[in-house]
């Protein structure tokens, strides 16, 4: 789905644009601030999709736009086509950026840990390890580290510093020093070891080597790089899901004959034939045939709806009943599915990048200690300390500086917080994520698949005097297992479990609309409806018609069971509440969250629901758009709601949501949408992984407070020259060895009981 200018009646046009060069939230708030500059110009840019969603002025081009985009240092173009599966190249360009990153930090891994160990070991410094360690750090500090470099380089042309910059001027500071001891000094001389001396004093630096600082710090940072690049590779793959869920050909009625196509050659007005189990191509009109149709995918109705003659259906859903002939009304962009996959990407494109926590520090932290730096290099020279001892304690300021804890700080505790909820069936995409889950206060539960089970069950069974429960139910079981609808399915299987094995069917007819008639055992059977009897003038007694009200009332399919002209049953069928529903939402409860049942079903099933779960809120009869709705209104309210889902129905509103749980159970459109992903259809698991993703949040903060505070109280002894290089390799590896180890802790954690 290729977007492109769209007109609007204000005289205004919109366009989407795919921004590149983006490394943190900084840039793409540079983007926006430099478009939002111009004249009749709004623009909202998206780190995590890299998108920029610009409405401009009609007399503006999108050409203008690109070169302002690439005025900032960044590159711009209108989104290229959405290829369908199978067809080449639709993630080549993605994977092989993703690629390149894991081939940086492989080799940046395997050169900087025997650096980072022969500076760290006094004892396995041999003769002229230092020129082994220059050997390895080499390549890091160029090949493995010039994204920084690259990005570094952008910002200083722009008059820009981000953590990129820092990690940059660090890591080559540090190694420009290093060559600097090695050829001019005295560190490249046979037998030079740095020795590990628990003091502090000052020292002219000729001697010291810098390279496991560099090589160290690009290794770990790039860790954390690649941890969110691929997190950020899946953040469209929402879109691709719903456009894919639709079918892929079709069988179209030409000349009296039936011809295969693909669904895009599709023309309004085209009639196509859609046999039992197949997905309803677009959407459009029946003209021959009944059946039921399987809409819960994009409705979250649980129950299938009759259709016949005259009735519309929708793209994508399933048809779970008898041979249909339909009629396009809509095709292409202008179906249900695209106008849903539309809101997917709204949402997503409109969702605040969540800024991280190094880059909203280092916006004042990088600056400050450049300056620093430099303060340090004139200060020295000016009171006549020497070249030599200047340049030493500003590399200093620069090397004690170096977020090497920083670099751990967070993809550490991000993959040990995941490692730990993927054991548990929790899949988290990112540590964007981990920020919202500590603010939700409102969680909106879908029912279809999330609070229910998601299939129709054989819930109760009512007799009239002088008819047995088993001999009902083996009768009318018999009868609809012969037929393939929902809820035919639903009592067989019932029947099944309760009775044992079910007897022959003879003379089966299938009644669309109403039910199935036919004979087991010698007995002339009718399963349906209350008006599959009337029509066979067989009258429903008293007790049984208060018992299909009951039912009814209660949110239940009431099918009525006869034989031999007389009803003789009401079976209730009904998608069940999930046995671990009601305890999942006292724990919800118990995080200080507030439960509101949401659902495209009858407010009579909500409701029935929603006190078998114990919800007290309950939202009904809503499509999908308006799930959106309902998510916006309660952000409106001041709420941050989270949305708990599995159906392309919810896939928008998962979107839309300050935190999205998407059912592992449900669809790909809804698992790729949401932000955490529960593996098993247990809602339970939803308040484990809210848990669970507070704790790694609290261990990353932890983490990052560790690693600035080890900068800032260092800084001032680099400033002075009296930070040893030993003990600041040593304080430099210990901060690094208390973040993983803090990290680590999450491993412990244990869902509830």
């Amino acid at each position: 789905m290729a977007l492109t200018t769209t007109g609007t009646t204000t005289g205004t046009a919109r366009v989407e644009l795919v921004i590149g060069g983006m490394t943190c939230a900084s840039c793409a708030a540079r983007v926006e601030k430099k478009l939002n500059r111009m004249d009749g110009v709004e623009a909202t840019v998206n780190y995590a999709t890299e998108k920029a969603e610009v409405t401009y002025r009609e007399d503006l081009t999108v050409a203008e736009l690109i070169a302002t985009v690439e005025a900032t240092g960044y590159t711009a173009a209108p989104p290229a086509p959405v290829r369908t599966e199978g067809e080449p190249g639709a993630t080549a360009e993605e994977d092989g950026e993703l690629r390149t990153l894991r081939e940086r930090l492989i080799t940046a891994t395997v050169l900087a840990v025997p650096v980072v160990v022969l500076a760290m070991v006094p004892a396995w410094q041999f003769d002229y390890w230092q020129w082994l360690s220059l050997t390895l750090a080499a390549p890091v500090v160029t090949y493995a580290a010039w994204p920084f470099h690259r990005a570094a380089f952008t910002n200083a042309r722009h008059g820009a510093a981000t953590m990129d910059t820092l990690i940059s001027v660090g890591t080559s500071a540090a190694f420009l020093w290093s060559l600097w001891a090695l050829f001019l000094g005295d560190a490249g001389m046979p037998g030079m070891t740095h020795a590990f001396e628990p003091t502090v004093a000052r020292g002219d630096g000729a001697g010291n080597i810098y390279l496991e600082a560099a090589a160290g710090v690009t290794a770990f940072v790039l860790a954390g790089r690649y941890v969110e690049a691929r997190s950020k590779r899946r953040a469209g793959a929402a879109l691709k899901a719903l456009l894919e869920l639709g079918a892929k050909e079709v069988t179209v009625l030409r000349d009296g004959r039936e011809v295969l196509i693909r669904t895009e050659e599709l023309a309004v007005g085209d009639r196509f034939a859609v046999r039992p189990g197949e997905k309803i191509a677009t959407d459009g009109t029946v003209v021959e045939g009944g059946s039921a149709v399987d809409a819960s995918m994009l409705t979250g109705e649980s129950v299938p709806v009759e259709v016949g003659v005259g009735d519309t259906v929708t793209g994508a859903t399933l048809n779970a009943g008898g041979r249909l002939v339909v009629e396009a009304s809509r095709v292409g962009a202008d179906t249900q599915l695209a106008r849903m996959a539309r809101l997917v990407e709204d949402a997503q494109n409109g969702k605040a990048a969540a800024q991280r926590l190094a880059d909203r520090i280092s916006a004042v932290f990088v600056p400050v200690v450049i300056v620093l730096a430099l303060a340090t290099l004139g200060v020295w020279l000016a009171t006549g300390a020497g070249l030599t001892a200047a340049f030493t304690a500003a590399v200093a300021v620069l090397i004690i500086a170096c977020p090497c804890a920083l670099g751990l700080a967070t993809p550490t505790a991000l993959m040990v917080g995941t490692g730990r909820g993927a054991q548990l069936g929790i899949l988290i995409k990112g540590p964007e994520v981990l920020e919202t889950t500590r603010k939700v206060d409102t969680v909106v539960l879908d029912k279809t698949g999330t609070v229910t089970t998601g299939r129709m069950t054989l819930l109760g069974t009512h007799t009239a005097d002088g008819t047995g429960e088993a001999e009902a139910l083996r009768l009318a079981g018999a009868l609809e297992s012969a037929s393939e609808h929902p809820i035919a399915r639903a009592v067989a299987a019932g029947a099944v479990e309760r009775t044992g094995g079910l007897p022959a069917v003879e003379d089966f007819v299938n009644v669309p609309g109403l039910g199935v008639r036919g004979v087991v055992e010698g007995h002339a059977v009718l399963v349906g409806r209350a008006r599959l009897l009337a029509g066979e003038a067989v009258p429903l007694p008293p007790e049984l018609e208060r018992a299909r009200a009951a039912a009814e009332a209660a949110g239940r399919t009431a099918v009525v069971v006869a034989w031999d002209g007389e009803a003789r049953a009401v079976l209730e069928v009904a998608d069940a509440v999930k046995k671990t529903s009601r305890e999942a939402v006292v724990r919800l409860r118990a995080l200080g969250l507030t439960p509101i049942l949401l659902t495209g079903d009858n407010t009579a099933v909500a409701r029935a629901v929603a006190a078998e779960a114990g919800i007290d809120e309950v939202i009904a009869e809503v499509m999908p758009q308006e799930k959106v709705d309902v998510v916006k209104r309660l952000q409106a309210e001041g709420r941050s709601v989270a949305m708990v889902g599995d159906g392309v129905n919810d896939a928008a509103a998962l979107a839309q949501a300050d935190l999205g749980l998407a059912m592992g159970t449900g669809t790909d459109a809804a698992i790729e949408a949401g932000d955490l992903t529960l593996v098993r259809g247990d809602l339970r698991v939803a308040a484990d992984a809210i848990r669970l993703s507070r704790r790694t949040l609290g261990t990353i903060r932890s983490n990052l407070f560790w690693a600035f505070a080890y900068n800032v109280a260092a800084l001032p002894l680099a400033a002075a020259g009296l930070l040893n290089p030993m003990i600041a390799g040593a304080a430099m590896a210990f901060s690094s060895v208390f973040v993983v180890g803090n990290s680590l802790r999450l491993r412990t954690f244990r869902a509830a009981d």
